[in-house]
């Protein structure tokens, strides 16, 4: 651990704040200790921003916004490209220290690092076409166009399952299309959010970066909904809970400004009868155990055909109870422990409740303990069969519960219960009939933002716009023309005649 902290440079007592270049103080400010989830061990400490901290955060960003906007897109792109690079050189440090903090495996905390890496090259091709559209006015001798401009300073908000990934597809975009950023990281895991802004500090003072492009601030809700309610901040970008996102979009829009949501899903595979059943089980395994079910695109829901049921049930017993369930950063572990004991306890709280409405607990459900699980988070991920309107079915619980749910009939059945849920992230459909696979990605199929066939609910790849529907919140990150958000739009129309016509055909004569 030691060897990780000194090349990340992270110190035993970390400031509250960070502009770029220049780091906040330690003196007179809350501390909050991080433990690892792995073994309850102490990481090490941060100090808690207070108002006066956010204040001068906000007020460096202001004053680097003027200057950043100016400097060409491609050229903000070169910067990107180098941080790119210095992720590169840091991924294994960078990968091993979210897996000590968050506790998701080792090839997953990897993984997480390639997508920071993967979003900066987007970034940096982004950065070349920024393009805006041209169309003809019904005039005259007029051009008319739409171009995008920096919108100004983009407040992050991001969770502590993926602690670094989302930041990046923020920032990243964000930095290329003019703006500057403020980042919050979840209180559960800034140490990675120090390290990151540790690791790019390089590229900052190499480029003469303005103090303030990429900024990082250390805080609880408070300091979120500080930024979420101030005026200076025109997006405020947040990834969490669907109750934090309404308290967000709440005050975001209390002051007109713009919030982009990523917040719960409730995500469901559908097994038809003509499906691959084994490559089936597998992804549904991947998307419900991974990360210890705590991603957003966690597969909670498995919805199967009465003919397939029993085939596909006895499969997922047969490989649950194996599942090697320990410390992640060993390379033979698949599943690590959950991020704190209250998720622990949301977890068995939701299997308690789910027992109660009917629902028939097939394998897990235990805390796990002894030597190797001193930290008291880890958990044995749990089957259960249930039916769709269960209210605790009805919840996104961030934790290892696959919801077993029985369907007859249609395609069409199984998809209405899938769409049966108040969230829309992530969907997907096992078989190889074209005409059920169809009928999930038509208007009338899947209401979720992330729609896959024979591939399941989790691991989306950067190139694709990343969101959901519903109280998934609607909003659009990463990929495709995801960039557009952090721009604001202008209608531009020139007059090279010599003359001033009306649109619309309209006359006003002034009298000569």
């Amino acid at each position: 651990m030691h060897n990780i902290l000194e090349s990340l440079q992270i110190r035993s007592l970390n400031p509250s704040f960070s502009t770029g270049l220049t780091w906040g103080t330690t003196q007179e400010r809350e501390v909050k200790a991080i433990h690892s989830p792995i073994d309850g061990k102490l990481i090490a400490s941060v100090c808690m921003a207070s108002a006066e901290d956010y204040e001068q955060v906000v007020k460096q960003a202001q004053a680097a916004f003027v200057q950043w906007r100016n400097v060409p897109a491609p050229k903000r792109g070169e910067v990107v490209r180098q941080i790119g690079q210095e992720l590169r050189l840091h991924k294994e440090m960078l990968g091993k220290l979210v897996t000590m903090e968050m506790g998701k495996i080792l090839q997953e905390g990897l993984g997480e690092v390639q997508e920071m890496i993967d979003i900066c090259d987007f970034a940096v091709g982004l950065s070349r076409q920024l393009h805006g559209f041209t169309m003809h006015s019904e005039r005259a001798d007029h051009r008319m166009y739409e171009q995008y401009h920096p919108l100004g300073i983009v407040g992050i908000i991001s969770a502590f399952n993926f602690p670094v990934a989302v930041w990046s597809w923020n920032a990243m975009l964000a930095a290329v299309c003019g703006d500057v950023c403020i980042w919050k990281p979840s209180e559960k895991t800034p140490l990675t959010a120090i390290a990151c802004q540790q690791i790019i500090s390089k590229v900052l003072k190499e480029n003469n970066v303005p103090e303030g492009v990429f900024s990082l601030i250390i805080g609880d809700a408070r300091i979120g909904q500080q930024m979420a309610e101030d005026e200076r901040v025109p997006l405020i970008s947040a990834t969490g809970s669907t109750r934090m996102g309404k308290q967000v979009a709440k005050a975001v829009a209390g002051r007109l400004g713009k919030s982009l949501l990523e917040l719960g899903g409730n995500n469901a595979i559908i097994i038809t009868p003509q499906a691959n059943i084994e490559s089936a089980v597998r992804a549904t395994v991947f998307g419900a155990v991974g990360t210890c079910g705590q991603r957003c695109t966690t597969t909670r829901r498995l919805i199967v055909h009465a003919d397939v049921y029993d085939q596909v049930k006895e499969r997922l017993l047969q490989i649950y109870d194996r599942l090697p369930i320990g410390n992640p950063l060993q390379e033979s572990t698949l599943v690590g422990p959950l991020i704190d004991k209250e998720a622990v306890k949301s977890f068995t709280q939701a299997l308690e409740k789910v027992q109660q409405e009917g629902g028939k607990l097939l394998t897990g459900g235990n805390s796990l303990e002894g030597s190797a699980y001193i930290s008291g988070t880890y958990v044995k991920p749990a089957i259960v069969e249930a039916e769709n309107h269960y209210l605790t079915v009805q919840e996104e619980t961030f934790a290892p519960i696959l919801y077993l749910i029985r369907y007859e009939g249609s395609v069409e059945n199984a998809i209405a219960l899938q769409n049966g849920v108040r969230q829309g992230l992530s969907s997907a459909i096992f078989s190889t009939h074209l005409q059920e696979t169809e009928a999930f990605l038509a208007s009338s199929g899947s209401d979720c933002g992330i729609a896959n066939v024979n591939i399941g609910t989790s691991g989306a790849e950067i190139g694709g716009a990343f969101g959901g529907e519903k109280e998934t919140g609607g909003g659009r990150e990463s990929g495709s023309d995801a960039w557009k958000f952090y721009m604001r739009r202008q209608t531009n129309t020139i007059n090279y005649g010599k003359t001033m016509p009306l649109a619309q055909g309209i006359k006003f004569e002034i009298a000569p």
